[in-house]
């Protein structure tokens, strides 16, 4: 049995890194010659810079995209007896983190276009006991800044963004990550600011809330060996902060290349839209910064064959995300069932994440959308 050759891979990080690579190794060998691996120099840089990018005050770096959700929402005052309300279409890495507080998620659905949380269904699930909404820049693209703030003034709530898709990404004047009292970001390798492995950073406008942050994540101390607050091991470690900021100096010109690629699938794919081919939504132009390309395919096609005779052809393809939060087995006890969340089941049934990454060529993109076509067109799909 031989191996298809990858014609595009899904992603293809040695693209950017082999440009940056002597940066990234002369950022590592300083913070090796300084010794200050755990909350060292570079750290410090890092955190100012990437909050001054994402247009706040403060950034705190932490171990994961995960922990920046639990200990922001911690750092907030949300814990035990209060409800979060979040979208059911998202990684499960959010509704992990609501659940480390002691907070109750509380489910809704997406929006059928955009993917994004549907607001009109979270106004219909406040409680008393609702303190906070997550918003989940899905994708690469924003929630409405202007509904989100609205929504939260009319329901007294607080906003702590989901931003682990959204670098740098921008809507109706805003960043992601400016718009609520805190966000939370990831650093996993593959996102669009991606660290050499695990890693997070939560930013925020708040004083108070960014020294919080620091204590929660550094065992719950301020200083060492003196603990006020039940905290935890989540620090964005010093070489990991040294690739990223490296990295971050490039970020607008690689979410520039991605928004391009994306342009280029919504127009070679505008003539697929009769045979049922739907790219989700851009409703922020230039803003959405395309950490996943997302199409939905129609419900008289089949979507297993599809990514088979793609990946024949040498193109890899994902699905982000194939069962929704509400229907994983580990959280049957928030009591939701199939039926529940509508459009966020039908996405997760019908949609195809396609390759884009910076520097994916034309050819390539291309090449996608050609394959994709002879295979829509081939009888077997009908």
């Amino acid at each position: 049995m031989t191996s298809t050759l990858v014609k595009v891979p899904f992603v293809d990080l040695n693209l950017q890194h082999q440009e940056i690579q002597s940066e990234i190794e002369e950022a590592i060998a300083k913070v090796i010659e300084r010794g200050d691996f755990v909350l060292g120099e570079t750290l410090a840089e890092f955190e100012d810079s990437f909050a001054s990018a994402c247009e706040v005050k403060y950034g705190v770096g932490v171990g994961s995209g995960t922990d920046a959700i639990a200990i922001g929402l911690r750092a907030c005052g949300i814990g035990v007896r209060d409800e979060v309300i979040v979208p059911a279409n998202t990684f499960i890495a959010t509704i992990i983190g609501i659940i480390q507080t002691g907070a109750t998620p509380v489910l809704v659905d997406c929006d059928r276009h955009t993917a994004l949380i549907d607001l009109e269904a979270a106004a219909k699930v406040v409680t008393p006991q609702t303190k906070a909404i997550i918003p989940v820049h899905l994708y690469g693209q924003m929630v409405s800044p202007r509904q989100l703030l609205d929504f939260a003034s009319t329901h007294n709530l607080l906003i702590l963004e989901d931003a682990a898709q959204a670098h740098l990404a921008y809507r109706e004047g805003s960043r992601a990550g400016s718009l609520g009292i805190a966000a939370g970001f990831s650093f996993y390798p593959s996102k669009n600011l991606g660290a050499f492995g695990d890693g997070g950073m939560l930013v925020t406008n708040n004083e108070e809330i960014a020294n919080k942050a620091r204590i929660l994540r550094n065992y719950g101390a301020k200083r060492k060996y003196f603990h006020t607050e039940l905290g935890k091991n989540s620090r964005l470690d010093t070489v990991q902060a040294a690739v990223l900021n490296v990295k971050l100096s490039y970020l607008s010109e690689w979410n520039r290349s991605r928004n391009q690629a994306a342009q280029q699938y919504d127009r070679l794919l505008e003539r697929l839209k009769p045979q049922g081919i739907n790219p989700i939504e851009n409703q922020s132009g230039a803003g959405h910064i395309y950490h996943i390309y997302v199409i939905e395919v129609g419900t008289g096609i089949n979507r297993d064959e599809i990514r088979e005779k793609l990946a024949l052809s040498g193109i890899q393809t994902g699905i982000h995300y194939p069962v929704p939060c509400h229907l994983q087995p580990a959280y049957e006890y928030l009591n939701y069932k199939k039926g529940d969340f509508p459009n966020t089941e039908a996405s997760c049934d019908r949609i195809i994440s396609l390759p884009v990454y910076p520097g994916l060529t034309n050819s390539q993109i291309d090449f996608v959308c050609d394959r994709l076509q002879a295979i829509i067109n081939s009888s077997v799909l009908h």
